[in-house]
């Protein structure tokens, strides 16, 4: 790990007002105390507003920001890469999103910094989502997001078509195609819809409250028990 980032990493972990002791930073950084030690000492030297002393521990003050740009090698590689795959897999609205958070990054951000974005070798193909399939994942998200029930016309492997209500709870990617979870007012249970199913999507005319029961996190603790369940089964 690089000095700089180091440092970094140390204010972070004194951030909130925790009492931090040079063991715990020495243990997560894996650098010696005495590193610690020195390191803390520069940083009050330029200015961190860091109380404490050596043997009780460190806190920092309320009140300091650093500027929200500063990335490691590794975490710049992972945004590039990160971007590069919601442009190939995602929505139109999020591959916009997902390239001018790119070039934002880029004009903040120092020039080798700026240099390792463009020599990241991490690609993906460009067009793989249908243009259809895209607009349903960006009106799925928004739906998600306000919470409306939607109408959906949907085909299932066969073909055959049904037409039901549903609480837009989350989307899922699978690698090769997307679902969305949801809440089916039909079958009055959970359900996933394949995105490249959904012939037409179109507003109910209301919203709704998450309730118990019927939320995502209810969806992942049914499917985590079933797992256990099969688990279970195939280790009998």
């Amino acid at each position: 790990m690089r000095r700089a980032d180091r440092l970094f990493q140390i204010v972070q972990h004194l951030r909130g007002g925790r009492l931090v002791t040079a063991r715990l930073l020495s243990e997560r950084l894996e650098v010696s105390e005495r590193t610690i030690y020195r390191d803390i000492a520069d940083l009050q030297s330029t200015g961190v507003p860091i109380d404490g002393e050596a043997g009780v521990g460190y806190l920092m003050r309320e009140g300091f920001e650093l500027p929200p740009l500063m990335f490691t090698r590794d975490e710049i590689v992972a945004l590039v890469a990160g971007a590069r795959m919601v442009r190939a897999f995602g929505g139109a609205a999020m591959a916009r999103a997902a390239e001018e958070a790119l070039i934002k990054i880029g004009t903040v951000l120092p020039e080798p910094e700026r240099d390792r974005i463009a020599r990241t070798e991490i690609h993906t193909p460009r067009w793989v989502v249908s243009d259809m399939d895209r607009q349903t994942i960006d009106a799925l998200e928004r739906a998600v997001e306000a919470r409306d029930v939607l109408r959906l016309d949907y085909r299932d492997e066969a073909g055959r078509g049904s037409e039901r209500d549903v609480r837009p709870l989350g989307l899922w990617f699978w690698g090769k195609v997307w679902t969305l979870v949801a809440w089916c007012e039909l079958r009055g249970d959970f359900r996933t819809f394949r995105i490249d199913r959904i012939a037409t999507i179109a507003p109910a005319g209301r919203t709704f409250r998450p309730e118990r029961g019927k939320q995502l996190a209810d969806f992942y603790r049914r499917m985590e028990m079933h797992e256990a369940m099969i688990g279970k089964a195939y280790a009998s």
